[in-house]
């Protein structure tokens, strides 16, 4: 009676493994992804809110967030955010996911969330 594996078994046990592996990984990367757009759904609610108390003081919508009392990056080369904001004068804000500087996600897909004063959301987002 013979002790141990076979150089197939071990083969095919490592080619399972790698197959195991590599489809976790993808579906982390997704699942991470997903929860960096967090930050943007919650700094766009942020900004959204802000921009209908500045419509209410002055009587119109700012496209400058400065003003608004927000503290959000405009551009990408901070290195503590993953998105880049921007305000429209119609109210509409808008995310932008960095692909370079700041913390660029592990793929190099671009999207954008967008949320409107209406609270609806559009954009193009990964599949997710």
């Amino acid at each position: 009676m013979r002790r141990g594996f076979t150089l197939l078994e071990l083969i095919i046990v490592i080619i399972i493994i790698g197959v195991l592996a590599t489809l976790g990984f993808t579906q982390y990367t997704k699942m991470v992804e997903k929860g960096r757009a967090g930050e943007a759904r919650a700094l766009l609610g942020t900004l959204r809110t802000a921009e209908r108390a500045y419509s209410l003081e002055y009587g119109a919508y700012t496209a400058t967030i400065a003003n608004m009392g927000v503290e959000a990056p405009v551009g990408c080369a901070q290195a503590t955010h993953y998105f880049s904001y921007a305000c429209a004068a119609t109210g509409t804000c808008t995310a932008t996911r960095c692909t370079a500087g700041g913390k660029p996600p592990v793929s190099t897909v671009a999207y954008v969330l967008v949320l409107s004063q209406d609270g609806s959301w559009t954009g193009s987002t990964p599949g997710y």
